[in-house]
């Protein structure tokens, strides 16, 4: 077996059965797909099950969290070479044949990622990202800040991330740069300059808009970044911010502010931009920002060009 593709899942059941669909169809056949169930309290499971393949592997367990599950699956996958995935995500059909490849055919590399196009929760495209560095050399000038990779589009090197203990449990939400930062001083790293899937904006899934992150969490996440380390105690202030976010309902206006500055910002459509800054307008927490995103999506289109490039609003045009 040549290929292990690693996707943890947590109450995927509307979006997993597409997922799965898209990594049995690729091009590239030699591969297995560890699906780790964290615990999940709705049909994950079973949707999983039905697909009546021999490569695909389901391991159940307690939630752990994404980096628990994430390492639950190094640990069991066979191949050498690890190709992450989400399981809210679609694969296009060539993706692993392009990064099986390039691995193979550079043994001095432990990673890389690629282009991606984004869509919203329901499938429809937004905008093409294209990473803030492609070449080992300029990724590696980076800020520690700026995260080179989107998590579900790389591939890596097994061996070279258990060396580093795997993923790190307490970087609730920035477990996989946290992994990149100390990865990078194992061995090279590129991003392709193609796009090799798509990711869905998902007000369920884990990421969250920078911007509608509270200070407390980005001090400490940065933090961690400099340090290239994090320890328990930190990890639980970090999840207790989180889960207070999630309980006074802001994981689903973060979701419409974050469409609202890709609509604008990236796909110059002020329309559909919009539609959901006024979706943020009806929440208390961000009305601030709603307004913000509002007034931009009424200046004509070269004039938000001009804003994006020359001003640097950069607290409203990051991912």
């Amino acid at each position: 077996m040549k290929l292990s593709v690693l996707m943890p899942a947590y109450n995927a059941e509307r979006y997993i059965g597409q997922a799965i669909s898209s990594v049995l169809g690729q091009t590239f056949a030699d591969f297995e797909l560890v699906v780790v169930d964290d615990g999940s309290t709705d049909g994950t499971a079973e949707v999983v099950q039905s697909f009546r393949d021999s490569r695909i592997v389901l391991i159940r367990q307690a939630n752990q969290g994404i980096a628990g599950a994430l390492n639950t699956g190094l640990g069991i996958a066979r191949s050498g070479l690890i190709a992450r995935f989400d399981a809210d995500d679609i694969c296009y059909p060539y993706r692993l044949q392009r990064q099986y490849s390039f691995m193979r055919e550079s043994p001095d590399y432990v990673l890389a990622g690629s282009m991606v196009d984004y869509a919203d929760m329901e499938g429809r495209f937004v905008f093409t990202y294209r990473p803030p560095g492609n070449t080992d050399r300029v990724i590696r000038r980076l800020s520690y800040k700026i995260c080179p990779f989107i998590h579900s589009s790389v591939i890596y090197r097994r061996d070279a991330v258990r060396s580093l203990g795997g993923y790190n449990v307490h970087a609730h939400g920035f477990e996989d740069h946290l992994l990149w930062r100390r990865l990078i001083r194992v061995g090279k790293v590129y991003n392709m300059p193609e796009v090799l899937m798509r990711v869905r904006f998902n007000p369920n899934s884990l990421t969250m808009d920078e911007t509608c992150r509270s200070p407390l969490y980005l001090h400490t996440k940065y933090e961690a970044l400099r340090k290239e380390s994090i320890h328990a105690a930190e990890g639980k202030l970090l999840l207790e911010v989180i889960k207070s976010q999630e309980q006074s309902g802001e994981r689903e206006q973060a979701y419409h502010v974050l469409l609202a500055k890709k609509y604008l910002w990236n796909n110059a459509q002020p329309r559909k931009a919009r539609e959901h800054a006024r979706r943020v307008l009806s929440d208390r927490h961000y009305t601030r920002k709603g307004l913000y995103l509002l007034l931009l999506s009424y200046l004509p289109g070269r004039l938000l060009v001009f804003l994006y490039r020359t001003l640097n609003f950069s607290g409203y045009e990051r991912s």
